[in-house]
């Protein structure tokens, strides 16, 4: 039998492309080398999924630093108000939060998955099991697929594998070889939306302490210019940062050297140093005569407390009444600014995303469609494109997926 369309991967832009295609009365085929569909799509949103961001086409535009242009015509084909109008049409309520971002009103992102997989299965879509190994490419156009020793043929075959992070939902990348066997360049694969290791050890000593409603900065020290700076939640752990703040920092970081980046956590950001220093010298005055680290305990997370002190340099068995104003002044300015610097990031199974892919050069972006190979299409992460946290990524998923699914 020949299929209209074969789809590798049932990930969030696979199943966009074959519920799409199938709903033109396309005959489908979709791969998925997992037991399931959507094993990406289920922990995203730590396990709410934030499946888009309810923004202006020209907002997801800047939410994209790696080829927006590239982007620009599928999201004018597929908008994130078709993904919530999608979502809510097939029987998944949506609300939006803070930053805009969308989120299923159960907070289960198995509500969206079970809706895609519902939705590609009442659509008539025929779903195997089965790892692709290679395509089958003459005379530079596609005409089907090998699998586990069989052919399946179809002169349409997306690529919608996803990238190498998170290994553990099927994330190895498989379409990386595919792509680069029929011709096409791959720009170099990194991690992004990943934790960061600092140089300084003193993170590691408060590993497991969330903070919450901080401010992260980071300062390119080549130049002094502040090239970050978002409130949120953080993460200190064995290796040093992490977090929805730290993940969105490290994708505005990773073009440049690691090293030149100095991370400054302000501890206490809606006070000013004015207030902070008024409020440090209540909490002095009510512990006059206790040691210096025992004094703390209402501005500062106990945790943090022995670190604090020891970055401070005030010996912490120095009496409260004995120290000086401009002791209190570094106290202070610590509590505004916490430095610490990134060595690395952590490796890319570790990261959200991957950066890099297939070079956008080379894929038709009003089709989605190989300008080196006819019939072959990509969509997703596998694309040499990538965006910042809040639903932009699915979104770049949804909006590619759709675009291949209409064009197969």
């Amino acid at each position: 039998m020949k299929y209209d369309a074969i789809i590798i991967g049932g990930g969030a832009a696979g199943l966009m492309a074959a519920i799409t295609a199938s709903g033109i009365g396309k005959k489908v085929l979709l791969f998925e080398k997992n037991d399931r569909l959507g094993k990406k799509l289920l922990i995203t949103g730590k396990g709410r999924c934030n499946v888009t961001n309810n923004c202006s086409v020209d907002e997801l535009i800047k939410n994209i630093p790696s080829n927006p242009r590239f982007l620009y015509s599928a999201f004018s084909q597929f908008s994130s108000e078709d993904t919530m109008n999608f979502f809510e049409n097939i029987g998944v309520p949506l609300k939006t939060e803070r930053g805009n971002r969308v989120f299923p009103q159960s907070d289960k992102s198995s509500d969206i998955v079970n809706s895609l997989i519902r939705t590609a299965r009442d659509y008539g879509v025929d779903i195997l099991n089965k790892k692709v190994s290679s395509l089958i490419i003459k005379d530079d156009a596609v005409s089907g697929v090998e699998a586990e020793g069989n052919r399946y043929l179809s002169d349409s075959v997306l690529i919608a594998t996803g990238g190498k992070s998170y290994h553990s939902t099927g994330s190895t990348g498989d379409g990386y070889v595919f792509a680069k066997k029929a011709g096409h360049r791959i720009v170099d694969l990194k991690p992004s939306l990943v934790p960061i290791v600092t140089k300084e050890k003193y993170p590691t000593e408060m590993m497991g302490l969330s903070l919450k409603n901080v401010n992260l900065s980071v300062i390119d020290k080549t130049n002094g210019k502040k090239i970050f700076s978002e409130m949120g939640e953080m993460l200190f752990t064995h290796f040093g940062v992490s977090g929805p703040i730290v993940l969105s920092a490290s994708s505005r970081i990773r073009t440049e050297e690691p090293e030149n980046h100095p991370y400054r956590d302000m501890c206490k950001p809606a006070l000013s140093e004015e207030k902070l220093d008024l409020r440090l010298q209540k909490d002095f005055s009510e512990n006059i005569n206790k040691d210096y680290i025992n004094s703390l305990n209402k501005l500062l997370p106990t945790k943090m407390i022995p670190v604090f002190v020891k970055l401070s340099g005030i010996p912490m068995d120095t009496k409260v009444n004995q120290i000086t104003r401009e002791q209190r002044h570094n106290i202070v300015n610590l509590m505004k600014n916490m430095p610490f610097t990134m060595k690395s990031f952590r490796p890319i199974d570790e990261a959200i995303i991957t950066s890099g892919g297939i070079d956008t050069n080379e894929i038709n972006p009003k089709t989605m469609e190989s300008k080196l190979v006819k019939g072959l299409y990509f969509a997703g992460e596998i694309i040499d494109v990538d965006a910042y946290t809040g639903g932009f990524n699915l979104q770049i998923a949804f909006s590619t997926g759709y675009v291949a699914g209409m064009n197969m």
